[in-house]
């Protein structure tokens, strides 16, 4: 729900989405492009790592306070989370040695990616209106005070993290099979060892890796960026009260409340199960990279 809105700063309702879907990034201007390789988005890597922080300090303070009697809430969550992925990770990825990396990685990946969705629950203008008031306290112009809150709505962070993971694969495919094994399986599968084959089969496998990786990244930005720009339209029916009159204003008002708890009620439910899947997929890649075809 909106704690800044449209109407109140003179913009349509389209200025008001684009404005929020603009980066703070390092050119200083609005950029239309989803990815520029060139470009730095300030607001996610700031976001993204403030939440990695996070993340690694309760798992820690987790890990530290642990007891073998009878476990806090806190204790009892953690314990919880560990276990559904140890759960997982022993039914996809059978070396014990693989394991004690892939496992923890898994669990920080999964609470770190819930964390930077959750972002999506705090009011659309709370955050960004903080940073307006210090941006314009310094003697800049507030109609250049962008700031975006969800890391996973920005898709350079989600293939940046997909990315990650296909290291993480190739690493274990040298690793079990040796570089030579994992060349020979190339251009081996999967239509078979003969050397007519050996192209297509090479094809394959590199149209499999970038398939994996893009729909891998692209699937929790999707999910996210969509939540996001429900939220915002959400928060226009806040602007609309405002500059309402009559009994239509009200009515705007009780809508934007209901719309806006409705959905983010529903909302919890969809970044625990963006959380869950990412931290899936990603075993499930790093399993096959164990497997030989």
């Amino acid at each position: 729900m909106s704690t800044e809105t449209a109407a109140e700063h003179g913009q349509t309702a389209g200025q008001y989405i684009v404005h929020h879907l603009t980066h703070l990034n390092s050119t200083g201007e609005p950029q239309t492009a989803i990815v520029q390789f060139s470009v730095l988005n300030f607001d996610t890597l700031f976001y993204s790592l403030l939440l990695g922080l996070l993340t690694v300090f309760l798992l820690y303070r987790a890990a530290s306070k642990a007891t073998s009697g009878v476990p806090g809430r806190f204790q009892a969550a953690v314990e919880i989370l560990v276990d559904m992925v140890s759960s997982q990770a022993k039914n996809l990825i059978h070396p014990e040695e693989s394991r004690k990396f892939v496992a923890p990685m898994a669990l920080t990946v999964f609470v770190w990616i819930f964390l930077m969705n959750a972002m999506d629950l705090l009011p659309v203008d709370l955050l960004p209106r903080i940073w307006t008031e210090i941006y314009t306290a310094a003697g800049n112009d507030s109609h250049s005070a962008y700031q975006r809150v969800v890391p996973t709505a920005d898709l350079n962070a989600t293939l940046g993290m997909s990315i990650s993971v296909l290291l993480v694969c190739l690493w274990y495919n040298i690793k079990i099979k040796g570089l030579g094994g994992w060349a020979h399986e190339l251009i081996s599968a999967p239509f078979g060892a003969h050397w007519a084959l050996a192209p297509v089969n090479f094809l394959m496998q590199m149209i499999e890796f970038a398939a994996k990786t893009i729909s891998h990244g692209m699937r929790l930005f999707g999910n996210m960026y969509a939540g996001e720009i429900v939220f915002m339209l959400i928060a226009l029916m806040g602007g609309a009260y405002v500059a309402g009159a009559g009994l239509s204003g009200p009515l705007l008002w009780v809508g934007q409340v209901l719309a806006g708890t409705i959905w983010a009620i529903f909302h919890i439910l969809i970044i625990t199960l963006q959380a869950f899947i990412f931290m899936m997929l990603t075993l499930v890649y790093v399993g096959q990279a164990h497997e030989s075809h």
